[in-house]
Protein backbone atom coordinates (compact mmCIF):
# COMPACT_ATOMS: atom_id res chain seq x y z
CA UNK A 1 0.00 0.00 0.00
CA UNK A 2 1.16 3.54 -0.55
CA UNK A 3 1.96 5.90 1.95
CA UNK A 4 3.69 8.92 2.54
CA UNK A 5 5.41 10.94 5.30
CA UNK A 6 7.53 14.41 6.00
CA UNK A 7 10.96 15.22 5.83
CA UNK A 8 11.60 17.46 9.13
CA UNK A 9 14.27 17.43 11.41
CA UNK A 10 13.97 17.71 15.18
CA UNK A 11 16.13 20.83 15.39
CA UNK A 12 13.98 22.75 12.72
CA UNK A 13 11.03 22.29 15.16
CA UNK A 14 9.45 25.93 16.57
CA UNK A 15 11.52 26.01 20.54
CA UNK A 16 11.96 29.40 22.57
CA UNK A 17 15.52 27.87 23.64
CA UNK A 18 17.13 28.29 20.55
CA UNK A 19 16.17 24.76 18.98
CA UNK A 20 13.68 22.37 18.03
CA UNK A 21 13.29 19.92 20.46
CA UNK A 22 11.75 16.46 21.49
CA UNK A 23 8.95 18.82 24.02
CA UNK A 24 5.90 20.13 23.10
CA UNK A 25 6.09 20.86 19.58
CA UNK A 26 7.68 17.47 18.57
CA UNK A 27 4.10 16.28 19.27
CA UNK A 28 2.30 18.98 18.07
CA UNK A 29 3.95 18.24 15.07
CA UNK A 30 3.00 14.83 15.19
CA UNK A 31 -0.71 15.65 15.82
CA UNK A 32 0.39 17.67 12.31
CA UNK A 33 1.20 15.04 10.13
CA UNK A 34 -1.88 12.49 11.16
CA UNK A 35 -4.41 15.20 10.16
CA UNK A 36 -2.03 15.60 6.91
CA UNK A 37 -2.41 11.74 5.91
CA UNK A 38 0.86 11.55 6.81
CA UNK A 39 2.65 7.55 8.27
CA UNK A 40 5.85 8.80 8.34
CA UNK A 41 7.85 11.48 9.78
CA UNK A 42 11.62 11.35 8.73
CA UNK A 43 14.18 12.83 10.91
CA UNK A 44 18.02 12.97 10.29
CA UNK A 45 20.87 11.44 12.79
CA UNK A 46 20.02 11.96 16.54
CA UNK A 47 23.61 12.07 17.53
CA UNK A 48 25.62 15.10 19.40
CA UNK A 49 26.90 16.96 16.48
CA UNK A 50 30.60 17.95 16.84
CA UNK A 51 32.52 19.68 13.94
CA UNK A 52 30.40 22.11 11.46
CA UNK A 53 27.55 21.13 13.72
CA UNK A 54 26.38 18.22 11.02
CA UNK A 55 24.35 15.31 12.32
CA UNK A 56 26.22 12.81 10.45
CA UNK A 57 29.60 13.96 11.91
CA UNK A 58 28.42 12.78 15.63
CA UNK A 59 30.29 11.92 18.60
CA UNK A 60 29.03 8.54 18.73
CA UNK A 61 26.88 5.97 16.67
CA UNK A 62 25.22 5.16 19.72
CA UNK A 63 24.36 8.58 21.64
CA UNK A 64 21.52 11.13 21.94
CA UNK A 65 21.80 14.81 20.88
CA UNK A 66 21.66 17.13 24.19
CA UNK A 67 20.87 19.88 22.12
CA UNK A 68 17.42 17.93 21.76
CA UNK A 69 16.38 17.95 25.22
CA UNK A 70 13.71 20.13 26.06
CA UNK A 71 14.47 22.18 29.26
CA UNK A 72 10.00 23.43 29.89
CA UNK A 73 9.79 19.16 30.62
CA UNK A 74 12.92 19.60 33.13
CA UNK A 75 11.22 22.26 34.41
CA UNK A 76 7.41 20.51 35.21
CA UNK A 77 10.08 18.27 36.51
CA UNK A 78 11.81 20.36 38.71
CA UNK A 79 15.07 19.71 37.77
CA UNK A 80 15.71 23.70 36.64
CA UNK A 81 13.58 26.59 37.66
CA UNK A 82 12.00 28.21 35.57
CA UNK A 83 13.34 31.73 36.57
CA UNK A 84 16.91 30.60 35.91
CA UNK A 85 18.58 33.10 34.03
CA UNK A 86 20.61 31.34 32.27
CA UNK A 87 17.61 30.31 30.33
CA UNK A 88 17.00 33.86 29.42
CA UNK A 89 20.09 34.02 27.38
CA UNK A 90 18.86 33.14 23.74
CA UNK A 91 16.55 34.95 22.37
CA UNK A 92 12.86 33.51 22.39
CA UNK A 93 12.43 34.69 18.71
CA UNK A 94 15.37 33.12 16.72
CA UNK A 95 14.63 31.78 13.10
CA UNK A 96 18.04 29.69 12.85
CA UNK A 97 19.78 27.79 15.14
CA UNK A 98 22.94 29.47 16.48
CA UNK A 99 24.74 26.36 17.65
CA UNK A 100 27.67 27.97 19.09
CA UNK A 101 25.86 29.70 21.45
CA UNK A 102 23.60 27.20 22.05
CA UNK A 103 25.93 24.14 23.15
CA UNK A 104 27.39 26.46 25.95
CA UNK A 105 24.16 27.50 27.00
CA UNK A 106 22.42 24.38 27.35
CA UNK A 107 25.73 22.72 28.89
CA UNK A 108 25.03 24.73 31.80
CA UNK A 109 21.42 24.62 31.87
CA UNK A 110 21.80 20.33 32.06
CA UNK A 111 24.39 20.42 34.18
CA UNK A 112 22.53 21.99 37.08
CA UNK A 113 19.36 19.48 35.94
CA UNK A 114 21.96 16.69 36.70
CA UNK A 115 22.81 18.09 40.36
CA UNK A 116 19.31 18.53 41.33
CA UNK A 117 18.36 15.43 39.75
CA UNK A 118 20.88 13.21 41.58
CA UNK A 119 20.12 15.57 45.00
CA UNK A 120 16.41 15.04 44.70
CA UNK A 121 15.75 11.47 42.66
CA UNK A 122 13.69 8.25 45.48
CA UNK A 123 14.45 5.49 45.29
CA UNK A 124 12.51 4.39 41.95
CA UNK A 125 14.02 6.73 40.21
CA UNK A 126 17.79 5.90 40.52
CA UNK A 127 16.97 2.29 40.36
CA UNK A 128 15.20 3.43 36.75
CA UNK A 129 18.57 5.43 35.60
CA UNK A 130 20.76 2.15 36.58
CA UNK A 131 18.64 0.20 34.44
CA UNK A 132 19.46 2.68 31.59
CA UNK A 133 22.85 2.50 32.05
CA UNK A 134 23.49 -0.94 32.73
CA UNK A 135 21.24 -1.68 29.55
CA UNK A 136 22.95 0.54 27.40
CA UNK A 137 26.90 -0.13 28.72
CA UNK A 138 28.08 -1.35 25.56
CA UNK A 139 28.38 2.09 24.73
CA UNK A 140 26.98 4.29 27.40
CA UNK A 141 30.33 3.94 29.46
CA UNK A 142 32.80 5.03 26.44
CA UNK A 143 30.64 7.65 25.66
CA UNK A 144 30.66 9.11 28.79
CA UNK A 145 34.41 8.62 29.72
CA UNK A 146 35.38 10.01 25.68
CA UNK A 147 32.35 13.20 26.78
CA UNK A 148 34.40 14.07 30.16
CA UNK A 149 38.31 13.49 28.64
CA UNK A 150 36.77 16.17 25.95
CA UNK A 151 36.14 18.73 28.55
CA UNK A 152 39.16 18.28 30.61
CA UNK A 153 41.53 18.64 26.86
CA UNK A 154 39.73 21.71 26.32
CA UNK A 155 37.57 20.46 23.63
CA UNK A 156 40.40 19.24 21.30
CA UNK A 157 39.89 15.91 19.00
CA UNK A 158 41.05 12.55 20.85
CA UNK A 159 43.81 12.17 18.12
CA UNK A 160 45.77 15.27 20.22
CA UNK A 161 44.87 13.82 23.97
CA UNK A 162 48.26 12.71 26.12
CA UNK A 163 49.38 9.31 24.75
CA UNK A 164 48.73 7.14 27.38
CA UNK A 165 44.39 7.85 27.31
CA UNK A 166 44.97 8.63 23.33
CA UNK A 167 46.00 4.78 23.42
CA UNK A 168 43.83 3.81 26.07
CA UNK A 169 46.55 2.37 28.32
CA UNK A 170 44.59 0.25 31.29
CA UNK A 171 46.24 2.18 33.84
CA UNK A 172 45.24 5.75 31.80
CA UNK A 173 41.53 4.39 31.57
CA UNK A 174 41.57 3.50 35.46
CA UNK A 175 43.07 6.90 36.62
CA UNK A 176 40.92 9.25 34.25
CA UNK A 177 37.58 7.26 34.82
CA UNK A 178 38.13 7.93 39.05
CA UNK A 179 39.11 11.08 37.84
CA UNK A 180 36.23 12.07 36.14
CA UNK A 181 33.19 10.34 37.84
CA UNK A 182 31.16 13.16 38.84
CA UNK A 183 31.44 14.54 35.07
CA UNK A 184 30.57 11.05 33.45
CA UNK A 185 28.04 10.77 35.81
CA UNK A 186 26.20 14.02 34.29
CA UNK A 187 27.19 12.39 30.97
CA UNK A 188 25.36 9.31 31.48
CA UNK A 189 22.30 11.55 33.52
CA UNK A 190 22.40 13.77 29.90
CA UNK A 191 21.58 10.74 28.07
CA UNK A 192 19.28 9.33 30.54
CA UNK A 193 16.88 12.02 30.35
CA UNK A 194 17.20 12.72 26.50
CA UNK A 195 16.23 8.71 25.88
CA UNK A 196 13.05 9.36 28.13
CA UNK A 197 11.96 11.91 25.92
CA UNK A 198 12.76 10.51 22.50
CA UNK A 199 10.90 6.89 23.89
CA UNK A 200 7.92 8.89 24.87
CA UNK A 201 7.65 10.78 21.53
CA UNK A 202 7.84 7.72 19.96
CA UNK A 203 5.56 5.84 21.85
CA UNK A 204 3.13 8.71 21.30
CA UNK A 205 3.75 9.19 17.60
CA UNK A 206 3.38 5.61 17.01
CA UNK A 207 -0.21 5.10 19.15
CA UNK A 208 -1.03 8.38 16.56
CA UNK A 209 -0.20 6.10 13.42
CA UNK A 210 2.61 7.77 12.87
CA UNK A 211 6.16 5.56 12.44
CA UNK A 212 9.73 7.29 12.76
CA UNK A 213 12.44 7.13 9.96
CA UNK A 214 15.31 7.76 10.80
CA UNK A 215 18.85 7.75 9.26
CA UNK A 216 22.09 5.81 10.10
CA UNK A 217 25.05 7.32 8.46
CA UNK A 218 27.52 4.97 6.68
CA UNK A 219 31.09 6.21 8.39
CA UNK A 220 31.41 7.62 12.07
CA UNK A 221 33.45 10.58 13.01
CA UNK A 222 37.40 10.59 13.57
CA UNK A 223 36.56 12.72 16.92
CA UNK A 224 34.30 10.05 18.48
CA UNK A 225 33.79 7.57 21.26
CA UNK A 226 33.28 4.69 18.73
CA UNK A 227 36.81 5.43 17.13
CA UNK A 228 38.57 5.86 20.45
CA UNK A 229 37.18 2.88 21.56
CA UNK A 230 37.62 0.62 19.03
CA UNK A 231 40.32 1.56 16.38
CA UNK A 232 40.42 -1.76 15.27
CA UNK A 233 37.84 -1.24 13.36
CA UNK A 234 38.99 1.25 11.03
CA UNK A 235 41.93 1.80 8.84
CA UNK A 236 44.23 3.59 11.43
CA UNK A 237 48.13 3.28 11.69
CA UNK A 238 50.03 2.53 14.45
CA UNK A 239 49.72 6.26 16.19
CA UNK A 240 45.85 5.37 15.77
CA UNK A 241 45.66 8.06 13.09
CA UNK A 242 44.12 7.54 9.52
CA UNK A 243 45.64 6.11 6.67
CA UNK A 244 42.56 6.35 4.06
CA UNK A 245 39.69 8.67 4.48
CA UNK A 246 36.11 8.58 3.15
CA UNK A 247 34.66 10.51 0.20
CA UNK A 248 32.80 11.11 -3.31
CA UNK A 249 35.26 11.89 -6.52
CA UNK A 250 34.09 14.45 -8.24
CA UNK A 251 30.76 14.56 -9.39
CA UNK A 252 27.56 17.01 -9.76
CA UNK A 253 27.54 17.65 -6.64
CA UNK A 254 31.52 19.34 -6.28
CA UNK A 255 33.90 19.45 -9.17
CA UNK A 256 36.55 18.54 -6.36
CA UNK A 257 34.11 15.60 -4.92
CA UNK A 258 33.25 15.34 -1.92
CA UNK A 259 36.23 15.08 1.12
CA UNK A 260 34.20 13.62 4.11
CA UNK A 261 37.55 12.53 6.15
CA UNK A 262 35.87 9.82 8.28
CA UNK A 263 38.48 6.68 8.59
CA UNK A 264 37.32 3.85 6.47
CA UNK A 265 36.45 0.87 8.21
CA UNK A 266 38.94 -2.04 8.65
CA UNK A 267 35.92 -4.74 6.47
CA UNK A 268 38.36 -7.39 6.82
CA UNK A 269 38.78 -7.34 10.62
CA UNK A 270 35.05 -6.84 11.10
CA UNK A 271 34.39 -9.72 8.82
CA UNK A 272 36.87 -12.03 10.98
CA UNK A 273 34.02 -10.77 13.98
CA UNK A 274 30.92 -11.78 12.74
CA UNK A 275 30.30 -8.23 11.68
CA UNK A 276 29.65 -8.02 15.27
CA UNK A 277 29.88 -4.04 15.38
CA UNK A 278 27.10 -3.63 12.49
CA UNK A 279 24.71 -6.14 13.88
CA UNK A 280 24.76 -4.32 17.05
CA UNK A 281 24.68 -0.92 15.33
CA UNK A 282 21.22 -2.19 12.93
CA UNK A 283 19.45 -3.88 16.33
CA UNK A 284 20.21 -0.57 18.01
CA UNK A 285 18.97 1.44 15.14
CA UNK A 286 15.54 -0.95 14.96
CA UNK A 287 14.86 0.01 18.59
CA UNK A 288 14.93 3.64 17.83
CA UNK A 289 13.44 3.78 14.74
CA UNK A 290 10.61 1.76 12.62
CA UNK A 291 12.41 2.45 9.37
CA UNK A 292 16.21 3.51 8.78
CA UNK A 293 17.70 5.47 5.64
CA UNK A 294 21.56 4.10 5.47
CA UNK A 295 23.27 7.05 4.15
CA UNK A 296 25.94 6.19 1.63
CA UNK A 297 24.65 2.46 0.66
CA UNK A 298 26.84 2.14 -2.43
CA UNK A 299 30.29 2.02 -0.50
CA UNK A 300 28.81 -1.21 1.47
CA UNK A 301 29.76 -2.70 -2.17
CA UNK A 302 32.54 -0.76 -3.35
CA UNK A 303 34.02 2.58 -1.51
CA UNK A 304 35.81 5.39 -2.42
CA UNK A 305 39.44 5.90 0.08
CA UNK A 306 41.56 9.02 -0.14
CA UNK A 307 45.23 9.33 0.96
CA UNK A 308 44.66 11.63 4.62
CA UNK A 309 45.71 14.83 4.53
CA UNK A 310 44.66 15.16 0.95
CA UNK A 311 42.96 18.63 0.68
CA UNK A 312 39.86 17.73 -1.55
CA UNK A 313 38.99 14.04 -3.50
CA UNK A 314 39.99 14.38 -6.71
CA UNK A 315 42.65 11.66 -5.99
CA UNK A 316 41.24 8.21 -4.86
CA UNK A 317 40.98 4.83 -5.57
CA UNK A 318 37.78 2.26 -5.43
CA UNK A 319 38.16 -0.56 -2.89
CA UNK A 320 36.16 -3.54 -2.47
CA UNK A 321 33.35 -3.35 0.83
CA UNK A 322 31.67 -6.43 2.47
CA UNK A 323 28.38 -6.29 0.17
CA UNK A 324 25.92 -9.02 0.54
CA UNK A 325 28.49 -10.86 3.47
CA UNK A 326 27.64 -8.13 5.74
CA UNK A 327 23.99 -7.97 5.22
CA UNK A 328 23.42 -11.86 4.68
CA UNK A 329 25.22 -11.60 8.78
CA UNK A 330 22.60 -9.24 9.77
CA UNK A 331 19.67 -11.20 8.74
CA UNK A 332 20.70 -14.59 10.06
CA UNK A 333 20.86 -12.53 13.40
CA UNK A 334 18.25 -9.92 13.17
CA UNK A 335 15.80 -11.72 11.07
CA UNK A 336 14.19 -8.79 8.48
CA UNK A 337 15.19 -5.19 9.11
CA UNK A 338 13.31 -2.18 8.08
CA UNK A 339 16.12 -0.63 5.91
CA UNK A 340 16.23 1.85 2.94
CA UNK A 341 18.87 2.28 0.90
CA UNK A 342 20.30 5.72 0.24
CA UNK A 343 21.26 4.85 -3.40
CA UNK A 344 22.14 7.62 -4.98
CA UNK A 345 24.57 8.59 -7.68
CA UNK A 346 26.62 6.80 -10.06
CA UNK A 347 25.28 3.16 -9.88
CA UNK A 348 27.55 0.43 -11.21
CA UNK A 349 26.57 -3.13 -12.11
CA UNK A 350 27.13 -4.72 -9.01
CA UNK A 351 25.80 -1.69 -7.30
CA UNK A 352 22.67 -2.29 -8.34
CA UNK A 353 23.10 -6.12 -8.07
CA UNK A 354 23.39 -5.87 -4.33
CA UNK A 355 20.63 -3.23 -3.81
CA UNK A 356 18.22 -6.33 -5.97
CA UNK A 357 19.41 -8.85 -3.35
CA UNK A 358 19.10 -7.04 -0.26
CA UNK A 359 15.48 -6.12 -1.25
CA UNK A 360 15.65 -3.22 0.48
CA UNK A 361 14.10 -0.20 -1.26
CA UNK A 362 16.04 2.66 -2.40
CA UNK A 363 15.78 6.27 -3.35
CA UNK A 364 14.69 8.52 -6.27
CA UNK A 365 14.92 12.21 -5.94
CA UNK A 366 12.56 14.34 -8.73
CA UNK A 367 15.02 17.04 -8.55
CA UNK A 368 17.55 14.81 -10.79
CA UNK A 369 15.13 13.94 -13.51
CA UNK A 370 15.01 16.57 -16.10
CA UNK A 371 18.82 17.23 -17.03
CA UNK A 372 18.27 14.86 -19.98
CA UNK A 373 15.65 12.49 -21.66
CA UNK A 374 16.80 9.40 -20.17
CA UNK A 375 17.41 10.16 -16.69
CA UNK A 376 16.72 6.86 -14.36
CA UNK A 377 14.55 9.47 -11.75
CA UNK A 378 12.30 10.66 -14.54
CA UNK A 379 8.98 8.76 -12.58
CA UNK A 380 8.07 6.56 -15.55
CA UNK A 381 11.55 4.61 -14.35
CA UNK A 382 10.69 4.10 -10.91
CA UNK A 383 9.64 0.98 -9.22
CA UNK A 384 7.16 0.43 -6.54
CA UNK A 385 10.09 -1.15 -3.68
CA UNK A 386 11.33 2.12 -3.41
CA UNK A 387 11.06 6.18 -1.74
CA UNK A 388 10.22 9.07 -3.86
CA UNK A 389 11.40 12.54 -2.80
CA UNK A 390 11.67 16.13 -4.46
CA UNK A 391 14.64 16.75 -2.78
CA UNK A 392 16.53 15.34 0.75
CA UNK A 393 18.07 17.44 2.90
CA UNK A 394 21.36 17.73 0.60
CA UNK A 395 19.00 19.19 -2.07
CA UNK A 396 17.68 22.46 -2.43
CA UNK A 397 14.20 23.16 -2.23
CA UNK A 398 11.89 23.01 -4.74
CA UNK A 399 10.95 26.55 -5.39
CA UNK A 400 15.34 27.21 -4.84
CA UNK A 401 16.23 24.28 -7.18
CA UNK A 402 13.70 25.40 -10.37
CA UNK A 403 14.58 29.05 -9.64
CA UNK A 404 18.48 27.56 -10.24
CA UNK A 405 18.11 25.69 -12.93
CA UNK A 406 19.22 25.93 -16.59
CA UNK A 407 16.44 26.82 -18.92
CA UNK A 408 16.52 23.77 -20.74
CA UNK A 409 15.97 21.86 -16.94
CA UNK A 410 13.53 24.10 -16.11
CA UNK A 411 11.13 23.53 -19.90
CA UNK A 412 11.87 19.74 -19.34
CA UNK A 413 10.48 19.95 -15.45
CA UNK A 414 7.32 22.13 -16.36
CA UNK A 415 6.54 19.56 -19.87
CA UNK A 416 7.11 16.30 -18.27
CA UNK A 417 4.88 17.25 -14.53
CA UNK A 418 2.38 19.44 -16.49
CA UNK A 419 3.83 22.39 -14.16
CA UNK A 420 0.75 25.04 -14.17
CA UNK A 421 0.90 28.54 -12.39
CA UNK A 422 -2.40 27.48 -10.88
CA UNK A 423 -1.55 25.04 -9.12
CA UNK A 424 2.14 26.35 -8.32
CA UNK A 425 5.58 24.56 -8.48
CA UNK A 426 6.08 22.95 -5.48
CA UNK A 427 2.50 21.54 -5.17
CA UNK A 428 2.89 20.12 -8.72
CA UNK A 429 6.46 18.77 -7.65
CA UNK A 430 4.02 17.34 -4.67
CA UNK A 431 1.94 15.59 -6.92
CA UNK A 432 4.28 13.86 -9.62
CA UNK A 433 5.53 12.67 -6.13
CA UNK A 434 2.61 11.00 -4.79
CA UNK A 435 1.37 10.01 -8.48
CA UNK A 436 4.41 7.89 -9.03
CA UNK A 437 4.41 4.03 -7.98
CA UNK A 438 7.30 4.55 -5.21
CA UNK A 439 5.37 2.95 -2.17
CA UNK A 440 6.69 5.69 0.08
CA UNK A 441 6.49 9.52 -1.03
CA UNK A 442 8.48 11.78 1.33
CA UNK A 443 8.30 15.39 1.20
CA UNK A 444 10.56 17.94 2.80
CA UNK A 445 8.53 20.43 5.06
CA UNK A 446 9.70 22.83 3.15
CA UNK A 447 8.17 22.58 0.10
CA UNK A 448 5.05 21.89 1.69
CA UNK A 449 5.67 25.60 2.76
CA UNK A 450 6.80 26.98 -0.72
CA UNK A 451 10.08 28.36 0.57
CA UNK A 452 13.14 29.02 -1.51
CA UNK A 453 16.80 28.69 -1.13
CA UNK A 454 16.78 30.52 2.25
CA UNK A 455 15.33 27.13 3.69
CA UNK A 456 18.02 24.95 2.25
CA UNK A 457 18.99 22.13 4.98
CA UNK A 458 22.43 21.74 3.32
CA UNK A 459 24.57 22.56 0.85
CA UNK A 460 27.51 19.69 0.91
CA UNK A 461 30.67 19.62 0.86
CA UNK A 462 30.56 23.15 2.93
CA UNK A 463 30.93 24.25 6.66
CA UNK A 464 28.43 26.53 8.38
CA UNK A 465 26.90 29.13 6.35
CA UNK A 466 23.45 28.30 7.86
CA UNK A 467 23.74 24.38 7.05
CA UNK A 468 21.59 22.70 9.67
CA UNK A 469 20.31 25.74 11.12
CA UNK A 470 16.46 26.23 9.54
CA UNK A 471 13.68 26.33 11.34
CA UNK A 472 9.92 26.14 11.00
CA UNK A 473 8.10 29.51 11.97
CA UNK A 474 5.29 29.29 15.42
CA UNK A 475 2.41 29.89 12.80
CA UNK A 476 3.70 27.52 10.08
CA UNK A 477 1.72 24.04 10.67
CA UNK A 478 -1.79 25.41 10.02
CA UNK A 479 -5.10 23.42 9.92
CA UNK A 480 -5.64 24.75 6.27
CA UNK A 481 -2.49 23.35 4.97
CA UNK A 482 -2.95 20.41 7.09
CA UNK A 483 -6.20 19.99 4.61
CA UNK A 484 -4.57 20.33 1.50
CA UNK A 485 -1.78 18.18 2.17
CA UNK A 486 -4.35 15.95 3.30
CA UNK A 487 -6.69 16.11 -0.39
CA UNK A 488 -3.11 15.15 -2.30
CA UNK A 489 -2.44 12.26 0.19
CA UNK A 490 -5.96 10.79 -0.22
CA UNK A 491 -6.28 11.81 -4.10
CA UNK A 492 -3.09 9.61 -4.76
CA UNK A 493 -4.28 6.73 -1.93
CA UNK A 494 -1.94 7.28 0.69
CA UNK A 495 -3.48 8.54 3.29
CA UNK A 496 -3.79 5.60 5.73
CA UNK A 497 -7.35 4.69 7.16
CA UNK A 498 -6.86 5.05 11.50
CA UNK A 499 -8.84 4.11 14.24
CA UNK A 500 -8.81 6.10 17.19
CA UNK A 501 -6.47 4.32 19.53
CA UNK A 502 -6.07 5.80 23.37
CA UNK A 503 -2.27 6.35 24.96
CA UNK A 504 -1.02 6.62 28.38
CA UNK A 505 2.61 7.59 28.80
CA UNK A 506 4.75 6.91 31.55
CA UNK A 507 7.35 8.74 32.87
CA UNK A 508 9.74 6.15 32.58
CA UNK A 509 9.79 4.71 29.38
CA UNK A 510 13.33 3.70 28.83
Amino acid sequence: MHSCGILLHISSLPDKYGIGTLGKQAYNFVDFLVKSGQEYWQILPIGPTGFGDSPYQSYSAYAGNPLLIDLETLITEGLISADDMDLQIIEKKQTFTDFGQLDSFKQVVLKKACKAFFETADEDTLSDFDTFCNNNKFWLDDYALFTALKKHFRNVMWTEWDDDIRLRKPEAVKRYSDMLAEETSCVKFIQYKFFEQYNALKKYANSKGIKIYGDMPIYVSMDSSDIWASPELFMLDKDRRPTKVAGCPPDAFSKTGQLWGNPLYNWDYIEKTGYKWWISRVEYSGRLFDLTRIDHFRGFESFYAIPYGNETAEIGEWLPGPSMKLFKAIRAELGNVNLVAEDLGFLTADVKKMLKESGFPGMNVLEFAFGGEDSNYLPHNYVKNSVVYIGTHDNDTAIGWYKSSDKATRKNAKKYMALSRKEGLNWGMIRTAYSSVSDLAVIQMQDFLGLGSEARMNIPSTIGGGNWAWRLGENDLTDKLAEKIMKYAKRYFRAPVRKKVKVKLSKKDI
